[in-house]
């Protein structure tokens, strides 16, 4: 079944590719800055849309040949590394040139030669947005307000 038609009276629904990026903490902001260079990341009347899961840890075993055999000192082949590691979420229009572009510039400033990068096709939502809306739950009418910023 398509969700091609999928209309609500909250919005409707638009094909993207979701890129799930494994990097280091301190490299999210690099990134983000290089796919920039390329697409807006938009979402609805936002851009520079992203998500950054909390700090996790990735692990490898590099085998004989690798960059990290070639480039790291005393390091044996198999044994196994383990370091923390954000899962860097973006989503792109499904057009495969945007696609290209925005790989591209991720290749480019990552810190890994062989970047753990999955890529899903999904559905992401589009409200029927209004900056007005008198709906008791939205941020500027709940009492709240928005969160504090964590920067």
């Amino acid at each position: 079944m398509s969700l091609d038609g999928y209309r609500a009276a909250s919005g409707r629904l638009e094909p993207v590719w979701t890129l799930e990026v494994q990097t280091l903490p301190e490299d999210v902001d690099r990134i983000l800055d290089a796919v920039l260079e390329v697409h807006p990341l938009g979402y609805g009347r936002y851009g520079r849309n992203a998500s950054v899961s909390a700090v996790g840890r990735e692990t490898a075993q590099p085998r004989e040949g690798s960059t990290t055999t070639t480039h790291k000192a005393g390091y044996q082949a198999g044994a196994t590394e383990t370091y923390p590691m954000v899962e860097l979420k973006i989503s792109v229009e499904r057009e495969l040139k945007v696609l290209e572009d925005v790989m591209d510039a991720i290749l480019k400033v990552h810190h890994y030669e062989q970047p753990v990068i999955f890529i899903r096709e999904d559905w992401a939502s589009r409200a029927a947005y209004d900056p007005n809306n008198d709906n008791p739950n939205r941020w500027w009418n709940n009492g709240r307000g928005l969160p504090d910023t964590l920067e």
